[in-house]
């Protein structure tokens, strides 16, 4: 399955935003083992950076970058994804962005905390938790990948971040843990 993860989402693994750095990291770690195919859109790549060159120097922020750039694939934006973001009348124009980005990516989904700024999508929208689910319902029906449905499973809870597998272990964040502001 080929899912675009928001900002909020990669921000929340970095930072350490609790209570959703577990699932977000949970997400983030299927697809360093390669069970989802994961992108971002190339603004969360310069958000990333920028923040983090803020908070830790730029030297800091590129080897974050590079990390994510090791398991990451990057839907670019470019004039199709611009203009088609503003024709799809989304009340935050980033996340038009993000959408559209997704969609030319052939994105089959966006894991986000904000999904009702995702209002009117042509793709499916999950939270982590959401997603999460969905993942373990497809690999327990044999879909390869395919989410038909969001079944409702009960999930276990969510390791520490030391104890997360894959390169989200060797990612210590510097970055000051700030409130969720994305």
């Amino acid at each position: 399955m080929r899912v675009l993860f928001d900002t909020n989402v990669v921000l929340d693994v970095l930072l350490e935003r609790q209570p959703h750095a577990g699932p977000a990291a949970r997400l983030m770690s299927l697809v360093d083992e390669g069970h989802l195919e994961g992108y971002l859109c190339a603004t969360t790549v310069t958000t990333v950076h920028y923040l983090a060159a803020k908070a830790l120097g730029t030297k800091r922020a590129a080897s974050l970058v590079a990390t994510l750039l090791d398991v990451f694939h990057i839907a670019p934006v470019d004039r199709e994804v611009i203009v088609g973001a503003l024709d799809l009348g989304f009340a935050d124009f980033e996340d038009a962005v993000i959408h559209q980005a997704a969609a030319l990516a052939g994105a089959t989904a966006i894991v986000t905390r904000n999904g009702r700024d995702f209002r009117g999508a042509t793709i499916a929208v999950f939270d982590p938790t959401e997603m999460l689910a969905a993942v373990h319902a497809s690999e327990a029906l044999d879909l390869h990948g395919d989410v038909a449905e969001t079944y409702p499973i009960q999930l276990a809870p969510s390791p520490p971040m030391s104890e997360m597998r894959g390169f989200l272990a060797g990612v210590e964040s510097d970055l000051p843990h700030e409130e969720d502001r994305m």
